[in-house]
């Protein structure tokens, strides 16, 4: 019942000094910023897609399914943004299991931050050189968002750390959108909440300093549906509970409403395929309701080079070793469909 302190860890400063980020992607992510940033205040009817492997636990398979983003971009940039998903902390239900590169970088080894951090940074620069798109990583831990501010275009509060004070507080700091899902028992309050927060200003103690925030009116929210006492999924997705969140944020004095729906996790019952259908019906709703088309900005999609899962150490090349997700071929295919029906 006590804490070893391992090591120290150099602070933000010192591994983004260690790792820069060069002028010339610097301006790319302000760019790039800037167009999603106009999608969620009503500038940019551009929809978003924010695809890629549940966890990002091997860099040349991450960049290279990256780089096939960023050619598929070239073909679908009039109507989509694409957002990589590079997902470098696994929150784990019971605790046990591979929790991410920041951590773990060889996923078959020990548990050694300081490295998990040069591993992650330098998979996200390098997947940003490659493909010229800039990423969405989840804040499990709201302390380590210092060593890839300067990195990341989108971040997620993940449906475990929705309710928790620092998420929402550190959010309010945030210059690039926070997707707030909803929590795993379903509750919209809990994430609408979450997001009113998120978007007011805070004062509170940061990694040893007194700070204070200006807000971010960024923050919406993630629809990734929920699960029973019994455990059984219940999707949210649907035309009606997107009816249901267009009321919901009509009574809260929220700026930019908006939602991003999961297509994955409870909505899709972790049947990674259903991810095809689920994301189909979404732009059919869209497009029968011109209310809740301003409302939904965009989706998330577990996506990788082979479909499916594996487990830690099979060594599958461009295969998840978390949940399972869609392969290459069905990706491709089907972000071609959702640029045709936008």
């Amino acid at each position: 019942m006590s804490f070893d302190y391992i090591q120290k860890l150099p602070t933000p400063e010192e591994i983004r000094s260690e790792f820069p980020l060069s002028r010339e992607l610097t301006a790319l992510k302000k760019e790039r910023d800037a167009m999603i940033s106009d999608v969620f205040t009503g500038k940019s009817d551009k929809f978003l897609v924010v695809v890629g492997p549940c966890s990002a636990d091997n860099e040349d398979a991450v960049c290279d399914y990256v780089s096939r983003l960023g050619k598929l971009n070239d073909k679908v940039k009039d109507k989509l943004i694409l957002i990589p998903r590079i997902y470098t902390n696994k929150p784990r239900t019971t605790g046990d299991g591979y929790k991410g590169i920041t951590s773990q970088p060889d996923p078959e080894g020990k548990t050694d931050f300081r490295a998990g951090l040069v591993a992650m940074r330098h998979m996200q620069i390098r997947a940003i050189e490659e493909s010229g798109l800039t990423a969405a990583d989840e804040m499990l831990y709201p302390e380590n968002w210092g060593y890839i501010a300067d990195i990341l275009s989108y971040v997620a509060i993940g449906a475990r750390s929705v309710e928790d004070q620092e998420h929402r507080m550190t959010a309010s700091g945030f210059d690039v959108p926070a997707g707030m899902k909803n929590p795993t028992s379903g509750t919209l309050s809990v994430m609408l909440n979450s997001v009113y927060a998120a978007q007011q200003p805070h004062t509170f103690v940061y990694r040893g300093y007194e700070v204070s925030t200006n807000g971010n009116p960024l923050a919406h929210c993630v629809l990734r549906g929920s699960s029973n006492k019994h455990g059984q999924s219940l999707p949210n997705y649907h035309y009606e509970d997107l009816s249901l969140l267009l009321k919901l944020y009509e009574q809260r004095e929220i700026i930019n409403p908006a939602a991003i729906i999961d297509a994955n996790h409870n909505n899709s019952g972790k049947q990674f395929k259903e991810q095809i259908r689920i994301v189909k019906e979404v732009l059919h709703s869209r497009n029968l309701n011109p209310d809740i088309k301003n409302l939904v900005k965009g989706v998330m999609i577990e996506s990788y080079i082979e479909e499916g899962c594996q487990k830690i150490g099979e060594g599958i090349y461009g295969k998840s070793i978390t949940d399972p997700c869609l392969g290459w071929e069905d990706t491709e295919r089907l972000l071609l469909e959702i640029a045709e029906t936008c």
